[in-house]
């Protein structure tokens, strides 16, 4: 889900300032595995081969985001940086999960979506657009991201063990969509995407219903899904 809130924010409002915040959020995303394996060493006083490692690669990723943040704010000045501030809380409880190696639940990856999603309404402000379009093109992602985390979560614990409840995964989808509705409410013109997010929890009862596929099938799934939603998203504000 990285890309998607990048190519969102740039679908809708690209600028260069935008561009480099795109490949400020795919640095923090690569940086987030040597910084935990640094961080988890430290965690448990120790100091390996690998924790050097990850803290030059770390320390290397980190100041190439900071050199993109500071390119995107000379192009566009620091508005951007509202919803990156929100989001920082987010991105810090997925962090602590990390830390302590307990990343695979549920409240950490949907904390980690939910914050990456900022980028796009970063970049929207970065690009010149409004405080209300950005927040609603940020929960437009969210939505996609509460309702399918969880869905995701249940069709490979069906895939392991060859059952699993619905209840959860159902239940995800509702709130997805009232999330979409809310950043309807907040700017009618991600209409088409709210409408995109409800069809796809549509899809996702019928399939939780299903038999589960195999985890190759269900990434390639929702790798298409998510660029559904993000075209169709964003077709809709600029055609609004």
């Amino acid at each position: 889900m990285t890309a998607e809130p990048a190519l969102l924010g740039l679908l809708v409002a690209p600028s260069w300032a935008g561009g480099a915040l795109a490949v400020a959020a795919l640095l923090a995303f690569l940086t987030r595995t040597p910084l935990k394996l640094l961080l988890v060493d430290r965690r448990r006083d120790r100091r390996l081969d690998r924790t050097r490692a990850a803290g030059r690669i770390a320390g290397v990723e980190l100041a190439l985001l900071a050199a993109c943040a500071l390119g995107a704010a000379v192009l566009a000045g620091w508005t951007w940086l509202v919803p990156v501030a929100i989001a920082a809380p987010l991105v810090g409880v997925e962090l602590w999960f990390d830390v302590r190696s307990r990343s695979r639940r549920l409240v950490p990856e949907l904390c980690g979506a939910a914050g990456i999603a900022a980028t796009a309404a970063a970049i929207a402000l970065a690009g010149g657009e409004g405080a209300r379009l950005s927040g609603a093109l940020w929960l437009v992602l969210v939505a996609r991201a509460v309702a399918a985390v969880p869905f995701v979560r249940a069709q490979v614990q069906r895939l392991r063990h060859g059952d699993g409840a619905t209840r959860s995964s159902d239940a995800a989808q509702l709130a997805g969509v009232a999330v979409a509705a809310g950043a309807v409410a907040l700017e009618p013109s991600v209409a088409a995407g709210a409408a995109a997010i409800a069809v796809l929890a549509v899809a996702e009862l019928v399939w939780a219903r299903r038999p589960a596929v195999t985890a190759k099938a269900l990434g390639l799934r929702q790798l298409f899904a998510g660029l559904a939603v993000v075209l169709v998203t964003a077709t809709g504000v600029l055609a609004a």
